[in-house]
């Protein structure tokens, strides 16, 4: 293979044996570069003409008259080398300069577009140049030196709907190359034999496409690959595809008849209930239920009505207090009149700071002791989640306004108020059971067919006695794009069972996902004025569990290289809000284009425009729930540490969602972090014996201590550990992966509990929660929700005792780089990290779990007032109304095209 050398304008040759081969090394390549700069600086410095000029110590730039000298063109390397006090210094340099630059350049420069100028590279003071030709429009990179008479110039011109990078010959004939990644004039550049516009520098191959090598670039290169991750090409829209749903109108029929034939029953209740407050309101009035007039209430696109008691999204009939204008739901007013509506009194969750020595096992610091605040500890709890008392419905039921101290008058009686236009709800149950009927009618019954489904499609995730469910389906993600796949997929949708999706990456375009490409690109979009948000990073500190500032390149050091605190312990940290707007797709366009591309099964997942996604039927101006796509980018590690992993703790998502790891970084630890961390361990295995006995001396003499306490230590902590001998059948019950297949691929440890697990998962850690710790390494102190406290991560330890206990096990898994986890809304999951990971996710709304969604509000909708989960965010009543809506003429028109 033969490559460009450029060589004082007019190119030259480097063979394969040159370039990438043991013989010599990129290293060997500088190195020889080297002597010919010092080469060239003596022979210069012999003629005496040119070179510059040093008085003591002082440096004096080479100015571009003396260097057009006799029209012969000076190289960039060597005008360094003759900056430069010697050439180590030199050499130091071009390792790292391509980094510097960007930063530097970063800040100074603003994207341009085809209509809007020139796009700089740094602050010179280069002008553009317009090609007189129709469809054309070139400008001068202005990365390049200031250019003499006789210098060559490179050119970004926008051609055909894209940005291409020309050499142009100048008076004396000579020819610039320039790299397409790096804009820099280099001796060793690869060019594209398919669109002839493109070069890429040897450096830029091997630091920014280490998977490619250089015969790939050069016979296609990374551009017209579509997986070029330069400044240019990360911002450029329209540069990656997104696959349309070219779909039949027979397919999409079908879609949308499962869609309606789905939200039939919810529309159904949603009807029912607004039927009996309006008859309700006719016996307060004394009139027939046909003879009520609901007034309608002022309520703007951009607004969220929510119950001020329980926080629920109103989405149409609601009750509301004329003089203070408190509104309140119709789920509140039913409880409120049958007298059990709870109390949703605010409870302080607040740990406190006891130190470093203490997270390591030591002693609470003096200064934590001697705090008295009441501020400092955690309420005990009085009150909450009982009946409310002082607030009943009239005699003849009517709602008096919430007392005073509950944020209303008490004085008016409160009046049924209406948002959306009069019975609409109602109105859309008949529409869609009409379209129904037209297409039953005259489609008969649509036929489904499941494709093929191989053994090699699942994957054992559990080991339960008597289930049928311990294997999950794992389709390549060829094989999703079969016909009749979705109906695999499906068919464990509606079980509530996760799927697992296969090489979903391999259906992208190979855009890099290394954090140091997504930071370049999000540096760059970034508002100048702010660059503090890109030079410094929020991130989740795992073990002290608080939130800490760090530089954003020291952060992305750690997630290749480790980080670690003064004794040894490996640091963990996660990023918090990265990107720092929910605007992922206006930020990182390039990749929310590559990350779309690869989602399987695109009916449910696309966030655009997915058929079977209710969250994307939502009209324009209505104000939308934030799905994603998000980044998760963390630290991980293979040793399961006990205190400070890297984890996502249990919880349990409102709506469906998919997580694509496409990323991982491995950390390594020497024998002297591996000798200090097993220390350590036993410093913090005797702490917890040591605290829960203090805690299980203090419930003594209190009435309510909980039965099997003294049990509890001597279960834990009086017997020796022992690894179940199932560990050698995978990663099931010890959540211990296999190391042959974390050393590979593998980055995540998944557990995901079955939805008719959760009653025993939640028992188990109401019993054993002391056991647990959280922020700053405290014990945890209360627990208002099991899972939605999101205070626990079950250890390996702690998932053993749960099936001793309960009969309760996880599906658990190792999730490996390009595979897709697909979690059912209502499964309650955590997840650890093997190695430094980035992941992608992006939720959705299922028809198949639709059900699940709603109990999830009305979970939410019981927790106290500024518990972290209590919002509803989703506003799933809203979602189904306008995505059976929306369906319901989607589909009157396709049945008018048919006729």
């Amino acid at each position: 293979m033969q490559v460009l050398r450029v060589e004082e304008g007019r190119p030259g040759q480097y063979s394969d044996k040159d370039i990438g081969s043991g013989k010599r090394e990129f290293s060997e390549l500088l190195e020889h570069e080297k002597e010919e700069l010092l080469q060239d600086q003596s022979e210069e410095d012999e003629k005496g003409n040119g070179r510059l000029q040093r008085t003591g110590t002082k440096k004096r730039r080479f100015t571009p008259e003396i260097g057009a000298s006799n029209g012969k063109r000076i190289r960039k390397k060597q005008l360094a080398s003759n900056y430069y006090e010697d050439a180590d210094e030199l050499m130091d340099e071009m390792e790292h300069d391509t980094e510097i630059a960007f930063m530097i350049k970063s800040k100074a420069r603003r994207r341009g577009s085809p209509g809007h100028g020139k796009i700089n590279r740094s602050s010179s003071v280069d002008s553009g140049v317009k090609d007189e030709s129709k469809n054309t429009t070139s400008y001068t990179s202005s990365s390049s030196p200031p250019s003499s008479p006789n210098s060559s110039v490179s050119v970004l011109r926008w051609d055909r709907g894209r940005w291409s990078r020309h050499s142009v010959k100048q008076d004396n004939g000579d020819v610039c190359f320039k790299c397409h990644q790096c804009m820099q004039e280099s001796k060793t550049i690869v060019s594209c034999f398919k669109c002839k516009n493109n070069s890429y520098c040897i450096r830029c191959i091997k630091e920014w496409y280490p998977h490619m090598k250089v015969q790939e670039v050069k016979e296609l290169c990374p551009f017209c690959r579509r997986n070029c991750n330069c400044n240019a090409c990360l911002h450029s829209t329209g540069m990656i595809k997104t696959p349309k749903q070219d779909i039949s109108d027979y397919e999409k029929t079908q879609h949308l008849v499962h869609l309606i034939r789905s939200m039939l029953p919810f529309l159904k209740e949603f009807s029912d209930e607004q039927k009996e407050e309006i008859e309700i309101e006719a016996n307060i009035q004394g009139e027939s239920p046909s003879n009520i007039i609901v007034e309608q209430t002022l309520c703007y696109n951009d607004e969220r009505v929510y119950c001020n008691h329980c926080a629920t999204s109103i989405v149409d009939l609601h009750r509301s207090c004329p003089k203070c204008l408190y509104e309140l739901c119709l789920s509140c007013c039913r409880e409120i009149r049958q007298g059990c509506l709870l109390d949703r009194a605010e409870v302080k969750f607040q740990y406190r700071n006891m130190g470093c020595e203490y997270i390591h096992g030591g002693d609470p610091s003096p200064e934590c002791c001697s705090l008295e605040a009441p501020d400092n500890h955690i309420e005990p709890l009085t009150g909450w989640n009982e009946p409310l008392t002082g607030w009943d419905a009239n005699d003849d039921n009517s709602i008096t306004c919430a007392p005073k101290e509950m944020g209303g008058c008490g004085e008016s009686i409160l009046a049924l108020k209406r948002i959306l236009p009069c019975d609409w709800i109602a109105s859309l149950e008949a529409k869609a059971k009409t379209v129904l009927d037209i297409c039953e009618t005259k489609y008969c019954t649509f036929k489904h067919e499941c494709g093929e489904r191989r053994n090699d499609m699942l994957r054992k995730a559990a080991s339960r006695e008597g289930s049928c469910d311990n294997f999950l389906y794992c389709p390549d993600s060829r094989d999703t794009l079969k016909e009749g796949d979705l109906l695999h997929f499906r068919k464990h949708w509606i079980n509530g069972e996760p799927v697992i999706v296969q090489n979903v990456l391999e259906q992208a375009n190979g855009l890099s996902w290394e954090p140091m490409v997504m930071w370049r690109a999000l540096s760059e979009n970034m508002d100048p004025n702010s660059t503090s948000q890109f030079s410094e990073v929020k991130t989740i500190d795992c073990l002290a569990g608080c939130e800490v500032e760090i530089n954003t390149r020291q952060f992305f050091e750690g997630y290749t290289e480790g980080r670690m605190y003064g004794n040894l312990w490996p640091e963990m940290l996660k990023l918090k809000d990265w990107p720092p707007s929910d605007k992922f797709e206006n930020l990182l366009p390039r990749h929310c284009d590559e990350f779309i591309t690869a989602l399987p099964f695109q009916e449910y997942t696309d966030p655009r425009a997915g058929l079977l996604n209710l969250a994307v039927k939502l009209p324009p101006g209505v104000l939308k729930p934030d799905m994603g796509p998000k980044t998760y980018i963390a630290y991980g590690l293979v040793e399961e540490l006990g205190r400070g992993d890297s984890v996502t703790k249990l919880h349990c998502d409102m709506s469906d969602a998919v997580n694509i790891l496409t990323h991982t970084a491995e950390i390594k630890l020497g024998d002297e972090q591996k000798s200090a961390i097993s220390m350590l361990k036993e410093l913090h295995r005797a702490q917890d014996e040591r605290e829960l006995r203090n805690w299980v001396n203090s419930q003594s003499g209190q009435s309510g201590a909980q039965i099997g306490d003294e049990e509890i230590i001597e279960k834990n902590y009086n017997r020796e550990l022992k690894v179940p001998e199932d560990v050698a059948d995978g990663p099931t019950l010890s959540g211990s992966p296999c190391t042959e297949a974390v050393e590979e691929t593998g980055g995540a440890l998944w557990d995901i509990f079955r939805r008719e697990d959760v009653p025993k998962l939640e028992a188990y850690l109401k019993k054993h929660y002391k056991e647990f710790r959280h922020t700053y390494c405290s014990l945890v102190e209360r627990v208002i929700h099991p899972i939605h406290d999101q205070s626990f991560y079950l250890s390996m330890d702690h998932k053993r005792k749960l099936k001793e206990e309960f009969g309760v096990e996880p599906w658990t898994f190792v999730q490996s780089l390009g595979e897709a986890v697909f979690i059912p809304a209502g499964c309650p999951h955590q997840v650890r990290n093997l190695k430094s990971c980035t992941k992608v996710a992006v939720d959705f709304v299922s028809p198949e779990n639709v059900h699940e969604c709603l109990r999830l509000t009305k979970d939410f909708r019981q927790l106290p007032k500024n518990h972290r989960a209590r919002e509803d965010k989703l506003e799933i009543k809203k979602m189904i109304l306008y995505a059976v809506d929306q369906a319901v003429k989607d589909l009157e028109a396709l049945v008018a095209t048919q006729v």
